[in-house]
Protein backbone atom coordinates (compact mmCIF):
# COMPACT_ATOMS: atom_id res chain seq x y z
CA UNK A 1 0.00 0.00 0.00
CA UNK A 2 1.29 3.57 -1.15
CA UNK A 3 -0.18 6.23 0.83
CA UNK A 4 -1.47 9.16 -1.25
CA UNK A 5 -1.50 12.57 1.01
CA UNK A 6 -0.63 15.37 -2.16
CA UNK A 7 -1.89 15.25 -5.67
CA UNK A 8 -0.86 17.23 -8.65
CA UNK A 9 -3.49 17.44 -11.22
CA UNK A 10 -1.76 17.87 -14.46
CA UNK A 11 -4.93 19.01 -16.49
CA UNK A 12 -7.29 21.97 -16.13
CA UNK A 13 -10.79 23.27 -16.79
CA UNK A 14 -13.99 21.07 -15.48
CA UNK A 15 -12.10 17.58 -15.08
CA UNK A 16 -9.48 19.36 -13.01
CA UNK A 17 -11.59 20.52 -11.16
CA UNK A 18 -13.95 17.82 -10.66
CA UNK A 19 -10.83 15.62 -9.77
CA UNK A 20 -9.93 18.66 -6.93
CA UNK A 21 -13.10 17.84 -4.90
CA UNK A 22 -12.97 14.03 -5.08
CA UNK A 23 -9.41 14.53 -3.48
CA UNK A 24 -10.71 17.33 -1.06
CA UNK A 25 -13.54 14.59 0.30
CA UNK A 26 -10.74 12.17 0.52
CA UNK A 27 -8.80 14.47 2.74
CA UNK A 28 -5.91 14.52 0.33
CA UNK A 29 -4.29 18.21 -0.66
CA UNK A 30 -4.15 19.36 -4.35
CA UNK A 31 -2.16 21.10 -6.84
CA UNK A 32 -3.38 22.96 -10.00
CA UNK A 33 -1.06 23.88 -12.45
CA UNK A 34 -2.00 26.62 -15.21
CA UNK A 35 -0.77 28.76 -18.14
CA UNK A 36 -0.73 32.33 -18.77
CA UNK A 37 -3.90 32.06 -20.35
CA UNK A 38 -5.42 29.84 -17.40
CA UNK A 39 -3.91 32.23 -14.51
CA UNK A 40 -7.32 33.11 -13.40
CA UNK A 41 -9.58 30.04 -14.40
CA UNK A 42 -11.44 28.38 -12.00
CA UNK A 43 -9.70 25.00 -11.97
CA UNK A 44 -6.81 27.17 -10.26
CA UNK A 45 -9.05 28.06 -7.56
CA UNK A 46 -10.50 24.52 -7.04
CA UNK A 47 -6.93 22.96 -5.71
CA UNK A 48 -5.43 23.96 -2.48
CA UNK A 49 -2.06 25.60 -3.75
CA UNK A 50 -1.28 26.09 -7.58
CA UNK A 51 1.94 26.60 -9.78
CA UNK A 52 2.21 28.30 -13.40
CA UNK A 53 4.05 25.55 -16.04
CA UNK A 54 4.45 28.00 -18.89
CA UNK A 55 2.78 30.08 -21.93
CA UNK A 56 -0.39 29.13 -23.46
CA UNK A 57 0.17 26.91 -25.93
CA UNK A 58 0.08 23.48 -24.54
CA UNK A 59 2.91 22.27 -25.73
CA UNK A 60 4.87 24.92 -23.77
CA UNK A 61 2.54 24.24 -20.60
CA UNK A 62 0.38 21.51 -20.24
CA UNK A 63 2.17 19.19 -22.65
CA UNK A 64 5.71 20.37 -20.86
CA UNK A 65 6.69 17.18 -18.69
CA UNK A 66 9.44 19.09 -17.14
CA UNK A 67 7.65 21.90 -15.90
CA UNK A 68 4.74 19.57 -14.51
CA UNK A 69 7.25 17.39 -12.83
CA UNK A 70 9.23 20.38 -11.67
CA UNK A 71 5.56 21.95 -10.19
CA UNK A 72 5.37 18.47 -8.24
CA UNK A 73 8.42 18.49 -6.72
CA UNK A 74 8.32 22.37 -5.64
CA UNK A 75 4.68 21.60 -3.80
CA UNK A 76 6.25 18.48 -2.38
CA UNK A 77 2.71 16.29 -4.28
CA UNK A 78 3.27 12.15 -3.67
CA UNK A 79 1.07 11.30 -6.88
CA UNK A 80 0.51 12.81 -10.28
CA UNK A 81 -3.22 12.63 -11.49
CA UNK A 82 -3.09 13.40 -15.90
CA UNK A 83 -7.23 13.34 -16.18
CA UNK A 84 -7.82 13.13 -19.56
CA UNK A 85 -6.19 14.27 -22.64
CA UNK A 86 -3.21 16.47 -22.80
CA UNK A 87 -0.63 14.05 -21.35
CA UNK A 88 -2.90 11.31 -20.02
CA UNK A 89 -2.08 8.76 -22.47
CA UNK A 90 1.80 9.35 -22.51
CA UNK A 91 3.76 6.19 -21.48
CA UNK A 92 6.66 8.31 -21.27
CA UNK A 93 5.44 10.66 -19.48
CA UNK A 94 3.53 7.46 -17.07
CA UNK A 95 7.24 6.58 -16.90
CA UNK A 96 8.78 9.92 -15.96
CA UNK A 97 6.47 9.95 -13.31
CA UNK A 98 7.15 6.82 -11.54
CA UNK A 99 10.91 7.24 -12.06
CA UNK A 100 10.75 11.01 -10.01
CA UNK A 101 9.18 8.76 -7.36
CA UNK A 102 5.75 9.74 -7.63
CA UNK A 103 2.52 7.45 -7.89
CA UNK A 104 0.68 7.79 -11.15
CA UNK A 105 -3.14 7.84 -10.91
CA UNK A 106 -3.55 5.81 -14.21
CA UNK A 107 -3.22 2.43 -16.30
CA UNK A 108 0.73 1.36 -15.94
CA UNK A 109 2.84 2.48 -19.27
CA UNK A 110 3.05 -0.98 -20.44
CA UNK A 111 -0.62 -0.91 -20.81
CA UNK A 112 -0.59 2.39 -22.22
CA UNK A 113 1.24 1.26 -24.63
CA UNK A 114 0.06 -1.69 -25.15
CA UNK A 115 -3.42 -0.53 -25.95
CA UNK A 116 -3.10 3.14 -26.92
CA UNK A 117 -1.83 2.63 -30.11
CA UNK A 118 -4.73 1.68 -32.39
CA UNK A 119 -2.81 -0.64 -34.44
CA UNK A 120 -1.56 -2.64 -31.38
CA UNK A 121 -4.54 -2.92 -29.68
CA UNK A 122 -6.47 -4.16 -32.91
CA UNK A 123 -3.45 -6.88 -32.66
CA UNK A 124 -4.29 -7.83 -29.07
CA UNK A 125 -8.11 -8.06 -29.51
CA UNK A 126 -7.41 -10.26 -32.56
CA UNK A 127 -5.23 -12.69 -30.52
CA UNK A 128 -7.65 -12.40 -27.55
CA UNK A 129 -10.31 -13.55 -30.32
CA UNK A 130 -12.43 -10.31 -29.98
CA UNK A 131 -13.89 -9.09 -33.15
CA UNK A 132 -12.60 -6.27 -35.19
CA UNK A 133 -13.76 -5.01 -38.46
CA UNK A 134 -11.80 -6.27 -41.50
CA UNK A 135 -8.65 -3.93 -42.41
CA UNK A 136 -4.70 -4.11 -42.08
CA UNK A 137 -2.80 -5.39 -39.26
CA UNK A 138 0.44 -2.85 -40.26
CA UNK A 139 1.29 0.63 -41.20
CA UNK A 140 0.38 1.14 -44.54
CA UNK A 141 3.25 2.79 -46.18
CA UNK A 142 1.86 3.93 -49.84
CA UNK A 143 -1.16 4.53 -52.10
CA UNK A 144 -0.28 0.98 -54.00
CA UNK A 145 -0.84 -0.75 -50.71
CA UNK A 146 -3.66 0.97 -49.88
CA UNK A 147 -5.65 0.22 -52.86
CA UNK A 148 -5.01 -3.21 -52.82
CA UNK A 149 -6.11 -3.59 -49.65
CA UNK A 150 -9.32 -1.67 -50.17
CA UNK A 151 -9.73 -4.58 -53.10
CA UNK A 152 -9.55 -6.94 -50.22
CA UNK A 153 -11.72 -5.16 -47.39
CA UNK A 154 -13.77 -3.92 -49.99
CA UNK A 155 -15.47 0.02 -50.37
CA UNK A 156 -16.11 1.85 -48.64
CA UNK A 157 -13.17 2.07 -46.38
CA UNK A 158 -12.17 4.36 -43.38
CA UNK A 159 -8.45 5.94 -43.13
CA UNK A 160 -7.25 5.70 -39.61
CA UNK A 161 -4.18 7.13 -37.54
CA UNK A 162 -2.28 4.53 -35.84
CA UNK A 163 -1.67 6.85 -32.87
CA UNK A 164 -5.39 8.76 -33.24
CA UNK A 165 -7.84 9.28 -30.99
CA UNK A 166 -10.80 11.53 -30.05
CA UNK A 167 -12.12 11.29 -33.83
CA UNK A 168 -8.84 13.07 -35.28
CA UNK A 169 -7.00 11.74 -37.85
CA UNK A 170 -9.63 9.70 -39.68
CA UNK A 171 -11.00 9.91 -43.30
CA UNK A 172 -13.84 8.16 -45.38
CA UNK A 173 -13.02 6.59 -48.89
CA UNK A 174 -15.63 5.69 -51.03
CA UNK A 175 -13.33 4.84 -54.11
CA UNK A 176 -9.59 4.20 -55.59
CA UNK A 177 -9.39 7.74 -57.09
CA UNK A 178 -9.88 9.60 -53.33
CA UNK A 179 -6.79 8.02 -51.87
CA UNK A 180 -4.16 10.35 -53.00
CA UNK A 181 -5.43 13.04 -51.19
CA UNK A 182 -7.19 11.18 -48.44
CA UNK A 183 -3.72 9.60 -47.82
CA UNK A 184 -2.01 12.67 -47.74
CA UNK A 185 -4.55 15.02 -45.44
CA UNK A 186 -4.96 11.60 -43.31
CA UNK A 187 -0.92 11.66 -42.67
CA UNK A 188 -0.84 15.11 -42.27
CA UNK A 189 -3.24 15.37 -39.59
CA UNK A 190 -1.95 12.51 -37.57
CA UNK A 191 1.33 14.12 -37.87
CA UNK A 192 0.50 17.25 -36.59
CA UNK A 193 -1.89 15.91 -34.34
CA UNK A 194 -0.11 13.28 -32.65
CA UNK A 195 3.63 13.43 -34.10
CA UNK A 196 2.78 10.09 -35.86
CA UNK A 197 1.90 9.64 -39.07
CA UNK A 198 1.19 5.99 -39.30
CA UNK A 199 -1.80 5.03 -40.89
CA UNK A 200 -3.96 1.74 -41.22
CA UNK A 201 -7.30 0.66 -42.80
CA UNK A 202 -10.76 -0.50 -41.73
CA UNK A 203 -13.84 -1.30 -43.62
CA UNK A 204 -16.41 1.50 -42.81
CA UNK A 205 -19.52 0.70 -41.32
CA UNK A 206 -22.63 2.16 -42.05
CA UNK A 207 -24.86 3.44 -39.31
CA UNK A 208 -23.57 1.58 -36.69
CA UNK A 209 -23.72 2.42 -33.05
CA UNK A 210 -20.80 3.63 -30.96
CA UNK A 211 -21.24 1.66 -27.63
CA UNK A 212 -18.15 1.92 -25.27
CA UNK A 213 -17.91 -0.27 -22.01
CA UNK A 214 -16.31 1.50 -18.58
CA UNK A 215 -13.37 -0.66 -17.20
CA UNK A 216 -12.02 -0.79 -13.61
CA UNK A 217 -8.94 -2.93 -13.09
CA UNK A 218 -6.45 -3.88 -9.83
CA UNK A 219 -2.76 -4.64 -9.54
CA UNK A 220 -4.29 -7.67 -8.32
CA UNK A 221 -5.51 -8.93 -11.61
CA UNK A 222 -9.24 -8.29 -10.97
CA UNK A 223 -10.84 -6.69 -14.09
CA UNK A 224 -14.61 -5.60 -14.05
CA UNK A 225 -17.05 -3.80 -16.22
CA UNK A 226 -19.00 -0.94 -14.76
CA UNK A 227 -22.04 -0.71 -17.58
CA UNK A 228 -21.65 0.60 -21.12
CA UNK A 229 -22.43 3.81 -22.46
CA UNK A 230 -23.87 4.75 -26.27
CA UNK A 231 -21.89 7.35 -27.88
CA UNK A 232 -23.20 7.44 -31.22
CA UNK A 233 -24.05 11.19 -31.26
CA UNK A 234 -21.24 12.72 -32.82
CA UNK A 235 -20.23 15.67 -35.02
CA UNK A 236 -16.17 14.60 -36.64
CA UNK A 237 -16.25 11.73 -35.23
CA UNK A 238 -16.06 13.07 -31.67
CA UNK A 239 -18.97 12.84 -29.31
CA UNK A 240 -21.52 15.25 -28.25
CA UNK A 241 -23.95 12.69 -26.47
CA UNK A 242 -23.47 9.82 -23.48
CA UNK A 243 -26.17 7.95 -22.44
CA UNK A 244 -25.87 4.34 -19.64
CA UNK A 245 -27.32 2.34 -20.77
CA UNK A 246 -27.49 1.79 -24.55
CA UNK A 247 -31.00 1.82 -25.64
CA UNK A 248 -30.13 -0.38 -28.57
CA UNK A 249 -28.76 -3.75 -25.82
CA UNK A 250 -31.00 -6.23 -24.45
CA UNK A 251 -30.18 -8.03 -21.30
CA UNK A 252 -28.42 -10.70 -23.43
CA UNK A 253 -25.90 -8.74 -25.48
CA UNK A 254 -25.13 -6.00 -22.66
CA UNK A 255 -23.96 -9.22 -21.11
CA UNK A 256 -21.92 -10.01 -23.92
CA UNK A 257 -20.30 -6.57 -24.61
CA UNK A 258 -19.19 -6.48 -21.08
CA UNK A 259 -17.50 -9.76 -21.30
CA UNK A 260 -15.54 -9.04 -24.81
CA UNK A 261 -14.35 -5.41 -23.15
CA UNK A 262 -12.90 -7.61 -20.13
CA UNK A 263 -11.65 -10.11 -22.10
CA UNK A 264 -9.41 -6.92 -24.00
CA UNK A 265 -8.42 -5.07 -20.75
CA UNK A 266 -7.15 -8.53 -19.35
CA UNK A 267 -4.83 -9.07 -22.84
CA UNK A 268 -3.51 -6.67 -22.15
CA UNK A 269 -2.70 -6.36 -18.86
CA UNK A 270 -4.71 -3.71 -17.59
CA UNK A 271 -4.98 -1.57 -14.59
CA UNK A 272 -6.98 1.63 -13.03
CA UNK A 273 -9.77 3.11 -15.26
CA UNK A 274 -10.13 3.05 -18.71
CA UNK A 275 -13.23 2.41 -21.60
CA UNK A 276 -13.16 -0.24 -24.42
CA UNK A 277 -15.06 1.38 -27.49
CA UNK A 278 -16.96 -0.63 -30.07
CA UNK A 279 -19.09 -0.65 -32.78
CA UNK A 280 -23.10 -2.53 -33.18
CA UNK A 281 -23.69 -3.18 -36.89
CA UNK A 282 -27.21 -3.34 -37.94
CA UNK A 283 -27.34 -6.72 -36.83
CA UNK A 284 -26.10 -6.15 -33.85
CA UNK A 285 -22.92 -7.46 -34.08
CA UNK A 286 -19.89 -5.93 -32.08
CA UNK A 287 -16.57 -4.99 -33.24
CA UNK A 288 -13.67 -3.93 -31.29
CA UNK A 289 -12.15 -0.23 -31.87
CA UNK A 290 -9.83 1.20 -28.96
CA UNK A 291 -9.17 1.56 -25.65
CA UNK A 292 -9.13 4.92 -23.90
CA UNK A 293 -6.37 4.45 -21.41
CA UNK A 294 -7.26 6.68 -19.16
CA UNK A 295 -10.66 8.09 -17.29
CA UNK A 296 -12.95 9.57 -19.90
CA UNK A 297 -14.87 13.04 -20.46
CA UNK A 298 -18.24 10.95 -19.92
CA UNK A 299 -17.38 9.24 -16.81
CA UNK A 300 -20.19 10.97 -14.77
CA UNK A 301 -22.87 9.62 -17.04
CA UNK A 302 -21.45 6.17 -15.24
CA UNK A 303 -21.11 7.58 -11.97
CA UNK A 304 -24.87 8.79 -11.62
CA UNK A 305 -26.10 4.74 -12.58
CA UNK A 306 -23.79 3.65 -10.50
CA UNK A 307 -23.70 5.82 -7.54
CA UNK A 308 -19.90 5.47 -7.05
CA UNK A 309 -16.87 8.07 -7.90
CA UNK A 310 -14.26 6.92 -10.32
CA UNK A 311 -11.69 9.19 -9.69
CA UNK A 312 -11.85 7.95 -5.74
CA UNK A 313 -11.64 4.40 -7.09
CA UNK A 314 -8.58 5.39 -9.36
CA UNK A 315 -7.06 6.55 -6.61
CA UNK A 316 -7.48 3.54 -4.20
CA UNK A 317 -6.19 1.20 -6.84
CA UNK A 318 -3.18 3.67 -6.94
CA UNK A 319 -2.39 3.60 -3.59
CA UNK A 320 -2.19 -0.52 -4.28
CA UNK A 321 -5.82 -1.36 -2.63
CA UNK A 322 -8.47 -4.25 -4.51
CA UNK A 323 -11.74 -3.38 -5.96
CA UNK A 324 -14.29 -2.32 -3.68
CA UNK A 325 -16.79 -4.18 -5.84
CA UNK A 326 -16.94 -7.43 -7.74
CA UNK A 327 -18.50 -8.11 -10.86
CA UNK A 328 -21.85 -9.53 -10.13
CA UNK A 329 -22.31 -6.37 -7.75
CA UNK A 330 -22.72 -3.85 -10.80
CA UNK A 331 -25.80 -3.25 -10.99
CA UNK A 332 -26.93 0.52 -13.01
CA UNK A 333 -30.15 1.59 -11.89
CA UNK A 334 -32.08 4.17 -13.81
CA UNK A 335 -30.83 6.33 -16.71
CA UNK A 336 -28.26 8.94 -16.89
CA UNK A 337 -27.53 11.03 -19.72
CA UNK A 338 -24.49 13.63 -20.70
CA UNK A 339 -24.51 16.79 -22.54
CA UNK A 340 -21.47 18.39 -23.83
CA UNK A 341 -21.87 21.91 -24.06
CA UNK A 342 -18.72 22.93 -26.24
CA UNK A 343 -17.96 26.59 -27.36
CA UNK A 344 -19.05 25.95 -30.88
CA UNK A 345 -21.44 27.08 -33.39
CA UNK A 346 -23.92 24.49 -34.38
CA UNK A 347 -25.13 26.56 -37.08
CA UNK A 348 -22.11 26.99 -39.05
CA UNK A 349 -21.08 23.11 -38.93
CA UNK A 350 -19.70 23.02 -35.19
CA UNK A 351 -17.19 25.91 -35.89
CA UNK A 352 -14.97 26.38 -32.56
CA UNK A 353 -15.34 29.57 -30.89
CA UNK A 354 -13.45 31.43 -28.28
CA UNK A 355 -14.18 34.85 -26.44
CA UNK A 356 -15.03 35.88 -22.91
CA UNK A 357 -18.18 34.30 -20.89
CA UNK A 358 -20.51 37.29 -20.00
CA UNK A 359 -23.18 35.28 -18.12
CA UNK A 360 -23.54 31.48 -16.70
CA UNK A 361 -25.79 29.79 -15.26
CA UNK A 362 -26.29 26.24 -14.06
CA UNK A 363 -29.48 24.21 -13.48
CA UNK A 364 -30.00 22.17 -10.03
CA UNK A 365 -32.52 20.34 -8.74
CA UNK A 366 -32.75 16.11 -8.30
CA UNK A 367 -30.99 14.11 -10.66
CA UNK A 368 -29.22 17.35 -12.44
CA UNK A 369 -25.20 17.21 -12.11
CA UNK A 370 -23.30 20.34 -14.08
CA UNK A 371 -19.24 19.71 -14.50
CA UNK A 372 -17.79 23.26 -15.81
CA UNK A 373 -14.54 24.83 -16.31
CA UNK A 374 -15.33 28.56 -16.97
CA UNK A 375 -17.16 31.29 -15.03
CA UNK A 376 -19.07 34.05 -15.88
CA UNK A 377 -16.48 37.27 -17.44
CA UNK A 378 -14.01 34.24 -18.21
CA UNK A 379 -12.26 33.39 -21.23
CA UNK A 380 -12.61 30.06 -23.57
CA UNK A 381 -9.05 30.48 -25.01
CA UNK A 382 -8.38 29.86 -28.83
CA UNK A 383 -5.08 27.36 -27.46
CA UNK A 384 -7.22 23.91 -26.24
CA UNK A 385 -10.18 21.59 -26.53
CA UNK A 386 -13.23 24.44 -26.53
CA UNK A 387 -15.01 21.66 -24.11
CA UNK A 388 -17.21 24.82 -21.58
CA UNK A 389 -18.92 21.69 -19.59
CA UNK A 390 -21.29 18.76 -19.24
CA UNK A 391 -24.96 18.34 -18.07
CA UNK A 392 -25.61 15.14 -16.88
CA UNK A 393 -28.87 14.21 -16.04
CA UNK A 394 -30.49 10.67 -14.04
CA UNK A 395 -33.80 9.69 -13.87
CA UNK A 396 -35.69 6.37 -13.13
CA UNK A 397 -36.66 5.61 -16.70
CA UNK A 398 -35.59 6.85 -19.65
CA UNK A 399 -38.59 8.89 -20.20
CA UNK A 400 -38.30 10.24 -17.11
CA UNK A 401 -34.16 10.93 -17.62
CA UNK A 402 -35.40 12.78 -21.04
CA UNK A 403 -37.69 14.80 -19.44
CA UNK A 404 -35.25 16.18 -16.61
CA UNK A 405 -32.85 16.51 -19.74
CA UNK A 406 -35.16 19.22 -21.25
CA UNK A 407 -36.09 21.09 -18.11
CA UNK A 408 -32.25 21.55 -17.39
CA UNK A 409 -30.83 22.35 -20.91
CA UNK A 410 -33.33 25.10 -20.81
CA UNK A 411 -32.59 26.51 -17.30
CA UNK A 412 -29.14 26.70 -18.57
CA UNK A 413 -27.96 30.40 -19.49
CA UNK A 414 -24.34 31.24 -21.31
CA UNK A 415 -23.83 34.40 -22.66
CA UNK A 416 -21.04 35.72 -24.55
CA UNK A 417 -19.99 32.91 -27.16
CA UNK A 418 -21.98 30.80 -29.37
CA UNK A 419 -22.21 27.08 -27.81
CA UNK A 420 -23.93 23.34 -28.24
CA UNK A 421 -26.51 24.45 -25.83
CA UNK A 422 -29.03 25.52 -28.39
CA UNK A 423 -28.45 21.80 -30.52
CA UNK A 424 -29.31 19.72 -27.62
CA UNK A 425 -31.99 21.80 -26.69
CA UNK A 426 -33.44 20.59 -30.45
CA UNK A 427 -31.85 17.09 -30.05
CA UNK A 428 -34.25 16.00 -26.83
CA UNK A 429 -37.19 16.87 -28.50
CA UNK A 430 -36.48 14.68 -31.86
CA UNK A 431 -38.40 11.15 -32.47
CA UNK A 432 -35.29 9.14 -33.06
CA UNK A 433 -33.27 10.38 -29.89
CA UNK A 434 -37.06 10.38 -27.46
CA UNK A 435 -37.18 6.57 -28.90
CA UNK A 436 -33.14 5.62 -28.87
CA UNK A 437 -33.07 4.51 -32.31
CA UNK A 438 -30.54 7.00 -33.30
CA UNK A 439 -27.00 6.08 -34.70
CA UNK A 440 -23.50 7.61 -35.76
CA UNK A 441 -25.25 9.26 -38.66
CA UNK A 442 -28.11 10.60 -37.37
CA UNK A 443 -26.17 14.04 -36.42
CA UNK A 444 -25.49 14.24 -40.75
CA UNK A 445 -28.59 13.58 -41.88
CA UNK A 446 -31.01 14.82 -39.51
CA UNK A 447 -29.16 18.28 -38.04
CA UNK A 448 -28.08 19.32 -41.19
CA UNK A 449 -32.09 19.24 -42.80
CA UNK A 450 -32.52 21.92 -39.83
CA UNK A 451 -29.32 24.06 -39.93
CA UNK A 452 -29.98 26.11 -43.16
CA UNK A 453 -26.66 28.00 -42.10
CA UNK A 454 -24.54 24.52 -42.61
CA UNK A 455 -23.06 23.60 -45.43
CA UNK A 456 -20.43 20.66 -46.82
CA UNK A 457 -17.81 23.66 -46.64
CA UNK A 458 -18.65 24.45 -43.19
CA UNK A 459 -17.96 21.35 -41.87
CA UNK A 460 -15.02 21.10 -43.84
CA UNK A 461 -14.07 24.33 -41.92
CA UNK A 462 -14.95 23.69 -39.24
CA UNK A 463 -12.70 19.99 -38.76
CA UNK A 464 -9.75 22.27 -40.21
CA UNK A 465 -10.47 24.87 -37.40
CA UNK A 466 -11.00 22.50 -34.76
CA UNK A 467 -7.25 20.72 -35.56
CA UNK A 468 -5.87 24.62 -34.92
CA UNK A 469 -7.87 25.19 -32.20
CA UNK A 470 -6.08 21.75 -30.39
CA UNK A 471 -2.62 22.77 -31.81
CA UNK A 472 -2.30 26.35 -32.14
CA UNK A 473 1.17 27.03 -31.81
CA UNK A 474 3.51 24.29 -32.36
CA UNK A 475 3.45 20.65 -33.47
CA UNK A 476 3.36 18.19 -29.77
CA UNK A 477 6.91 17.95 -28.41
CA UNK A 478 8.92 14.80 -26.91
CA UNK A 479 5.48 13.26 -26.01
CA UNK A 480 3.26 12.33 -29.53
CA UNK A 481 0.98 10.00 -27.56
CA UNK A 482 -0.62 12.64 -25.91
CA UNK A 483 -4.23 13.16 -26.14
CA UNK A 484 -7.05 11.07 -27.18
CA UNK A 485 -8.86 12.60 -24.83
CA UNK A 486 -11.84 15.34 -25.08
CA UNK A 487 -12.23 16.99 -28.44
CA UNK A 488 -13.65 18.76 -27.89
CA UNK A 489 -25.82 27.23 -29.34
CA UNK A 490 -27.07 28.81 -31.57
CA UNK A 491 -26.69 32.75 -31.91
CA UNK A 492 -29.70 33.46 -29.61
CA UNK A 493 -29.02 33.64 -26.28
CA UNK A 494 -28.41 30.08 -24.36
CA UNK A 495 -28.38 29.78 -20.70
CA UNK A 496 -26.42 28.38 -18.00
CA UNK A 497 -25.26 28.87 -13.60
CA UNK A 498 -21.55 28.34 -12.52
CA UNK A 499 -21.59 28.29 -8.68
CA UNK A 500 -17.72 29.07 -8.46
CA UNK A 501 -16.23 26.17 -7.57
CA UNK A 502 -14.32 27.37 -4.80
CA UNK A 503 -15.50 30.20 -2.75
CA UNK A 504 -13.04 29.53 -0.17
CA UNK A 505 -9.82 30.89 0.55
CA UNK A 506 -7.90 30.91 -2.71
CA UNK A 507 -4.99 28.65 -2.79
CA UNK A 508 -1.73 29.70 -2.60
CA UNK A 509 -0.43 30.54 -6.20
CA UNK A 510 3.36 30.02 -6.90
Amino acid sequence: MTPVRKVLVANRGEIAIRICRTLREMGIASVAVYSDADRDSPHVFAADEAYPVGPAPAPQSYLNAERILDAARAAGADAVHPGYGFLSESAPFADRVLGAGLVWIGPSADAIRALGDKLNARALALRARVPVLPGTETPIRDEGELRRAAGRIGYPVVLKAAAGGGGKGMRRVNAAEEFEQAMRLTQGEARNAFGDDRIYLERWLEKPRHIEVQLLGDRHGDVIALGERDCSIQRRHQKLVEETPSPALGEARRADLWKLAVKVARAGGYTNAGTAEFLMDQGGRFYFLEVNARLQVEHPVTEMALGIDLVREQVRIASGERLAMRQETVRPRGVSIEFRIYAEDPEQGFLPQAGTVRRIELPQGPGVRCDVGVRSGGIVPVHYDPLVGKVIVWGETRDHALERAARALEECVLEGIPTTLSFHRWLVEQPAFRTGTYDTAFLAHEFRSVAPGASARDEEDATLLAALFAHASALRPRFPAAPSGSRNGERERSRWRLAHPNLRTPPRRR
